[in-house]
């Protein structure tokens, strides 16, 4: 385990300005987050993920006493599904596969659900065959026992959402020492 120095707020501030976003190589249909991090001029670079589909890296600064990139992808990530219908297919189909990838990761596991809300799963407003009663409990289960942090989020809040979720995970990894 790395020995965190202690940082100054500016210090720290610095280091967050520096954060670059991970993108999964496989990750598709992101145009939107992307276009998100071009507007706010976000750095983000594509790479193969393990598990995840975004987590980021802290550019070396020897200034800072940082020698060699941080990469951050085995301590904190964001897995995305673009839809209702594609947690569906996740759950159902190819729930060996996603069960498999979540006993894998390591750190903490933020799911995001783009474009549904919690209240769409109880109304069963999606396209899929897949009972509500089921699709809580598969969900429900899975955030109990994989430690995975749950959002729905529009299409429009997806990048901010990504990238403010590793910005204050950074912050309080840097001022506090943060361990999941």
């Amino acid at each position: 385990m790395v020995q965190l120095f202690k940082y100054k707020d500016s210090e720290i501030e610095e280091i967050l300005k520096s954060i670059v976003i991970l993108i999964d190589t496989r990750e598709q249909e992101n145009s939107h987050i992307k276009d998100y991090f071009d507007k706010k001029k976000i750095e983000y670079k594509s790479q193969k993920l393990e598990y995840g589909d975004y987590s980021f890296y802290i550019p070396k600064n020897e200034t800072l006493g940082i020698s060699r990139e941080l990469y951050f992808n085995d301590i904190v990530c964001i897995e995305r599904k673009g839809s209702l219908e594609e947690l569906s297919g996740n759950f159902t189909k190819d729930r060996a596969r996603i069960e498999e990838e979540l006993s894998r990761k390591r750190g903490r596991l933020y799911l995001m659900i783009e474009g549904a809300t919690y209240e769409d799963i109880l109304k069963h407003n999606y396209n899929t065959q897949y009972n509500p009663k089921s699709f809580i409990a598969t969900l429900k289960t899975f955030e109990a026992r994989y430690n995975i942090n749950t959002s729905f989020i529009s299409k429009m809040g997806a990048g901010n959402y990504i990238y403010y979720t590793f910005i204050y995970y950074l912050r309080e990894y840097f001022k506090y020492g943060l361990r999941n």
